[in-house]
């Protein structure tokens, strides 16, 4: 997959973006007083073929003149909402959605956003999760605005905010 917005390029992860990517995610985390767990939270960062391509997920990266400036990813995942209701429908959980201080407040994340969202919903997904921390107060709009909707259980412990949405078929 090859995407543009703007100047930048989302393409999906590569083996060699492995320590770029990271460094977007840790430099990011630390802006907000967050801190980088490689061995915990941050685990399917180091291992993006285990945690999403293996699982039928996607990761993506953006580029700007060549150097990564962002991450945004999902992968599928069973829910207690979609054991609920349909025991063989499974849900995805959107994650590592980072951008560089740079390239923030220009429309991107709203952008990758919505096109993680067609994706998602192109393979057949109906339910979004999401975590986040509520000191990440531009994601905690972005998601509310874009029609999630708050639930209670978070799973990450550096995490205090978790939404979903439901597509319609």
């Amino acid at each position: 997959m090859i995407d543009r917005y703007q100047k930048y390029i989302i393409r999906d992860w590569q083996p060699d973006d492995r320590i770029a990517a990271a460094e977007v995610i840790k430099n990011a985390l630390a802006e907000y007083g967050l801190g980088w767990e490689p061995d915990g939270a941050d685990r399917d960062v180091i291992d993006v073929e285990k945690y999403y391509l293996e699982r039928g997920g996607e990761f993506w990266v953006i580029e700007d003149n060549g150097i990564i400036i962002g991450t945004s990813a999902y992968y599928p995942c069973i829910t207690k909402s979609s054991e609920l209701e349909n025991p063989s429908e499974k849900a995805v959980e959107i994650r590592k959605m980072y951008l560089h201080s740079k390239v923030r407040g220009q429309g991107l994340g709203k952008y990758l956003l919505g096109k993680l969202e067609r994706t998602i919903f192109d393979r057949g997904y109906r339910e979004i999760r999401i975590e986040t921390a509520s000191v990440l107060a531009a994601a905690v709009k972005l998601y509310e605005s874009n029609g999630y909707v708050p639930v209670t259980d978070v799973e990450t412990s550096r995490c205090d905010r978790a939404y979903v949405k439901f597509i319609d078929k």
